[in-house]
C-alpha cells in the first residue's frame, strides 16, 4: 500500500522534466512533504486541448484529488478509500476498469512512506509502528503509475460550477522487491521515461499490453531509513519529515565481572 507520500517539486521542474505541453492547475500545488488521501497532487496526463480540437493530446501538468472516485459514485467520500489500485486486478474490477483503458497517469513524487511495527509495544498492546522513507537511491524523482477519472457531483445543479466536476486519482500498486518487502507487503508501481508515451497514451487500449509497461522497480534501485513519528500526523509537513532518523543500535547486556 501507498497510503503517503512526498510530492516537491514546482511546478517548474516538473513541466522540464516530463515535457509537458499545457499546464492546467486547478489550484496552486506548493511541496508537500506529507501527501494524505483526498490531498490534491500533481499529475501527468495525455488530454486534447480544447481550443485546439485539431491538436490532438499533449501531455498536461493537472492536479488530482488522490482517492478515485468512480462515475458512477454517488458521493465524493468513496475516494478516500481508494487510493491504491492494485496491478493484478485492475483491468478488471469494475471501479477501475475504464480508467485503466483509458485514463492514465503518472504521479510524481519524491519518495513515499511506509510504516513498520517494531518490537515495542503501545496503547492497548499494538506494536510501535516506525515510519520508512523509501525513495530513488540516486536522488530521482519517482513517477508512479496512476489512474484518473472525472466524477460529476450530482449536488452541484450547474456543468459551469467549478465544483461541478472531480478530477481524481490513484496509485498502482505490485508486490514489493525483496529488499523492501520486509516494510511493507506492496509497493507504488514505477514506470520508466521511455515508457511514458505507451502508458499515457489515449489510443492504446490493449489490456495485456498496458500491463507490460508496468514493472516493480528493479531490486536495489530504491533506498529506506527511518524518518520521524511527526509524519504520522497529517497536520505535520516540511523537508523535516524527510531527514534520516539516527536509530542507535541495541546494544547486548554484557554480564557483571565477579
Amino acid at each position: 500500500m501507498c497510503g503517503r507520500y512526498a510530492a516537491s517539486a514546482s511546478p517548474e521542474d516538473l513541466v522540464e522534466e516530463f515535457e509537458v505541453e499545457q499546464v492546467v492547475l486547478r489550484e496552486d500545488l506548493g511541496p508537500d512533504y506529507n501527501v494524505a488521501p483526498t490531498a490534491s497532487v500533481p499529475a501527468i496526463l495525455s488530454r486534447p486541448v480544447r481550443e485546439e480540437p485539431d491538436r490532438g493530446p499533449v501531455r498536461r501538468l493537472t492536479s488530482l484529488r488522490w482517492g478515485l472516485i468512480p462515475s458512477w459514485a454517488k458521493e465524493r467520500s468513496i475516494g478516500a478509500k481508494m487510493i491504491n489500485a492494485r496491478m493484478e486486478t485492475v483491468a478488471d474490477k469494475p471501479a477501475y476498469r475504464r480508467a485503466f483503458a483509458s485514463r492514465r497517469c503518472l504521479l510524481p513524487a519524491d519518495g513515499y512512506y511506509e510504516w513498520y511495527p517494531t518490537s515495542e509495544l503501545g496503547r492497548g498492546g499494538k506494536p510501535v509502528k516506525q515510519p520508512f522513507f523509501i525513495r530513488p537511491r540516486d536522488g530521482s524523482r519517482l513517477a508512479m503509475a496512476g489512474l484518473y477519472e472525472i466524477w460529476r457531483d450530482p449536488a452541484v445543479e450547474s456543468d459551469d460550477d467549478p465544483d461541478a466536476f472531480v478530477w481524481s486519482s490513484t496509485v498502482l500498486t505490485t508486490s514489493a522487491e525483496d529488499s523492501l518487502g520486509h516494510i511493507h507487503d506492496r509497493m507504488p508501481l514505477i514506470v520508466e521515461p521511455e515508457r511514458w508515451d505507451s502508458w499515457l497514451g489515449t489510443t492504446n487500449t490493449e489490456r495485456d499490453e498496458l500491463l507490460g509497461l508496468l514493472v516493480p522497480a528493479a531490486p536495489g534501485r530504491l533506498d529506506s531509513y527511518p524518518v520521524s513519528i511527526d509524519v504520522n500526523s497529517v497536520r505535520n509537513n516540511g523537508p523535516h519529515l524527510l531527514e534520516p532518523l539516527a536509530i542507535e543500535p541495541v546494544q547486548p547486556t554484557l554480564p557483571e565481572s565477579p
